[in-house]
This record gives structure tokens, C-alpha cells and sequence, in this order.
């Protein structure tokens, strides 16, 4: 694994919104990692991580190199005590320790909150996000078969995962 070097993990500010929304469409793009797909409404994006920067009960945290957004990480509320986790890298950045040093901050914060838990759902596929939420000790809670309908009419099945924090 490459080193981070100098990559700093911070909350998203408004001046990250057009990096939020590249990174974002860019994963996207791909195809294989997030349930949103390509072409992204750019502008509805733009208000929504906008939102999650202000709400309180919300983490949302950007990797920077130089100044320009090339991970983000997103904690919600999903239950009572339970936050529902996303999270996108950009490609070249994949396999760096972005993605480790995100979810050691949203962890962090996570457990100051006093949220319980932490739940995400993950494509089978995506064996590196797999290997990096295990990592840090999220399990296993079973299949989602057929669960996700992509634009060309496949259904992927999802993997949801949680981390309980105490």
C-alpha cells in the first residue's frame, strides 16, 4: 500500500461542494461500487451534500490532496442511534489508506455521539470496501437478494454490514 502522504481528513466545507459532487459522479460513473449511476443531477447532488455538511446529526468528511477532494465519507441517522454509513474514493486514490483514514474519524465520531451503531450496505463484488469494513470490525448481517434495480434492469444483490460501537 502507497502511503497517504499528505492527505488531510477534515468536515466537508462549502468550498468542497464542486469536488463532492465530481468525486461522487466520477464513483458513479464506474458503475460497480455505489447504487447511484450515471448521469448524476449534478445540481440536486450539489443540495443534498450541502444539507448533510450543515445538519448536526450528520458527519460528513472529505479526504484532501492539495486542496482538491479525492475521498468523502457521509454518516446520517438512520433508527434511533443507528448511522447509515456511505462512502466513495476516487479511483486513483483506491488502496492509499483514504478510505482507513476516513473511517477511523467517522468511527471516532461516530462513538462521541453516542450513536450504538453503525450500518452500511455493500455489493458482494467490492471485495477492497469489504476488506477495509471488516477491518475496522464491521460483520456480516446477511444477503439482500435481487435488492438493488440498476438502469440496464439487472438486480444485485447487497450485503447490509453493521459495526456496534458498544
Amino acid at each position: 500500500m502507497s502511503p497517504r502522504g499528505d492527505v488531510e481528513i477534515a468536515p466537508a466545507v462549502e468550498a468542497d461542494l464542486g469536488g463532492l459532487v465530481d468525486g461522487f459522479a466520477a464513483t458513479a460513473a464506474e458503475g460497480r461500487w455505489i447504487a447511484t449511476e450515471a448521469p448524476i443531477d449534478r445540481e440536486a447532488y450539489r443540495t443534498k451534500f450541502s444539507a448533510s455538511i450543515h445538519d448536526p446529526n450528520s458527519l460528513f468528511l472529505v479526504a484532501r490532496d492539495d486542496g482538491k477532494v479525492v475521498g468523502q465519507l457521509s454518516l446520517r441517522p438512520g433508527w434511533p442511534g443507528v448511522l447509515d454509513l456511505g462512502m466513495a474514493i476516487d479511483e486513483a486514490w483506491r488502496g492509499r489508506g483514504v478510505g482507513s483514514a476516513l473511517m477511523e474519524r467517522a468511527i471516532e465520531w461516530a462513538r462521541a455521539t453516542g450513536a450504538h451503531k453503525i450500518t452500511l450496505h455493500v455489493y458482494p463484488h467490492n471485495a477492497a470496501a469489504i476488506a477495509l469494513y471488516e477491518k475496522y470490525g464491521f460483520v456480516r448481517e446477511g444477503l439482500f437478494r435481487k435488492q438493488m434495480l440498476r438502469k440496464n434492469g439487472e438486480l444485485w444483490d447487497t450485503i447490509p454490514m453493521g459495526l456496534l460501537l458498544r
